[in-house]
């Protein structure tokens, strides 16, 4: 009768680490699918930056333009020419990360 007690004891202890063991695995899971958001994040927050940075230095040439350029007529061309360059500049940018 002892030894049927402490089975049915061992068999609890084996459920209950098959049960913790389960528990681990799915935290575990849950773990690694944060770090991967937390890297998407990152890597959108990276990006978001980029480009706030890029339209900061399109707005400052936009200024030294309009302060360079007196003539209101060059100036709108100035700026055409400038904002070309500057998309050219962004296509570049791209492509070389990829």
């Amino acid at each position: 009768m002892a030894k049927e007690a402490q089975l049915q004891h061992l068999q609890q202890i084996e459920d209950k680490l098959r049960k913790l063991l389960s528990r681990y695995a799915d935290v575990q899971q849950q773990l690694s699918s944060a770090r991967e958001e937390i890297k998407l994040l990152e890597t959108q927050l990276d990006e978001k930056d980029q480009q706030i940075k890029n339209f900061q230095n399109q707005e400052n040439i936009v200024k030294i333009v309009d302060t360079i350029a007196g003539n209101p007529a060059n100036s709108t061309e100035l700026k055409l020419k400038l904002n070309e360059y500057i998309r050219e500049i962004d296509k570049c940018i791209a492509y070389l990360r990829d």
